[in-house]
């Protein structure tokens, strides 16, 4: 049985989905013995390294002490920090270019006309999804507004001038107007920010975070969207590469890359910025009442529009007919249900109101692309048939 050590920080979301990940891997093969300590992404070389003679190494390297002392122990090892930490060991990450996208499509549906950035230089990974984000809403037509974190840390030591910074950038902006902080503790701030400043969340300031920590997200006020991470499905890749690593075969590609599986969406976030009421109106009531059987002749029985209007405008802002929105809604809620359950293919197809399971499986792979299970099996363990 192989020995592998985890230098996987314990104390955030992300770092505890790579071990769930790692688990899972482990629990399918039966192949390992697995030593796992309680750390932080900034705790120091744990003095038995040097001295020890395992097989792999799982670690997310939160300095170059970290990363060159399992350089050191010269045994097969997966970075899962940064591509940049080790330069002769393999990456396992996130796809940064499709996290940036993702929560400018995210504002974009919700008809935002004007855009900020709450931007963190001190990683790659930070100026890549900024970078992302930025490119996708220009594509759009649009510009953004940028606030940079000042310092090295995401632990500032003025934490009061930080603020009113923050909040002094705030006021400058157009309302309504959609920020995506590049961390979920970035969001936290920013939020407060809109606080003091007294903005309304979400209805002038919309925002969105990266990491979806539930800690933070949920005790934000108001709760704070969030992107959610692939934790699992890298620790789950990383896993199955190091194994082969440890079986003597080459670690290819150097680099793998796992999109985010979606964004979490809560209150600082849940609105559609449009200045036709009726309109707003039939979006909000779309999201809440999809999964509920809802149809387009629901919709204009509680609404005082007409059926032409309500397609001209709704293709107009979202490329989308009324229809076409309501089984959007429905297959993203499809996507959830497949990603954090292990209901049966029926039991989701009757909580999100397909008639029946084969109906919901043949929507569900004309919109994606691929079956179902597939994208079950690779949203849970980043691995594709």
């Amino acid at each position: 049985m192989k020995r592998v050590a985890l230098l996987i920080e314990t104390s955030r979301t992300y770092g505890r989905d790579l071990l769930r990940g790692v688990q899972r891997y482990n629990e399918i093969h039966d192949r390992w013995s697995v030593f796992v300590e309680v750390r932080d992404l900034e705790s120091r070389v744990p003095p038995w390294l040097s001295r020890w003679d395992g097989d792999g190494i799982l670690v997310r390297s939160g300095s170059r002490a970290i990363a060159e002392a399992v350089r050191k122990t010269g045994v097969p090892a997966v970075e899962l920090r940064s591509a940049s930490r080790q330069k002769n060991c393999p990456f396992v990450g996130v796809d940064n270019q499709v996290a940036g996208q993702l929560v400018a499509r995210h504002f974009l549906e919700r008809g935002f006309r004007h855009f900020g950035v709450y931007e963190l230089d001190t990683e790659t990974f930070f100026i890549e999804r900024r970078n992302s984000f930025v490119e996708t809403i220009r594509q759009a037509g649009y510009t953004c507004s940028a606030f940079s974190q000042s310092g090295h840390s995401e632990k500032p030591s003025q934490w009061e001038r930080q603020q009113q910074r923050l909040m002094n950038w705030l006021q400058t902006l157009p309302q309504p107007t959609a920020v995506m902080a590049c961390t979920d503790q970035l969001g936290c701030w920013l939020l407060d920010a809109c606080r003091r400043a007294k903005l309304h969340v979400p209805e002038q300031i919309a925002v969105v975070g990266v990491e979806d920590d539930e800690t933070l997200a949920t005790l934000s006020t108001p709760p704070l969207s969030s992107l959610r991470l692939p934790g699992r499905a890298a620790g789950y890749a990383a896993a199955e590469l190091l194994d082969r690593m440890m079986h003597g075969q080459t670690a290819e590609p150097a680099s793998l890359l796992i999109p985010p599986t979606g964004i979490s969406t809560r209150l600082s976030s849940d609105i559609f910025a449009v200045e036709d009421p009726q309109l707003a109106a039939a979006l909000r009531l779309i999201r809440e009442q999809a999964c509920s059987g809802l149809r387009v002749k629901d919709l204009l029985e509680q609404l005082p529009v007409s059926r032409s209007h309500l397609e001209r405008e709704m293709r107009q802002l979202l490329g989308r007919s009324p229809n076409e929105q309501i089984n959007h809604i429905r297959l993203e809620r499809v996507k959830d249900l497949l990603r954090e359950t292990d209901f049966t293919l029926e039991e989701i197809a009757r909580q999100t109101a397909f008639t029946t399971a084969q109906y919901l499986a043949e929507s569900f792979r004309r919109k994606y692309d691929q079956s179902a299970g597939q994208y079950r099996k690779t949203s849970r363990t980043g691995v594709r048939d």
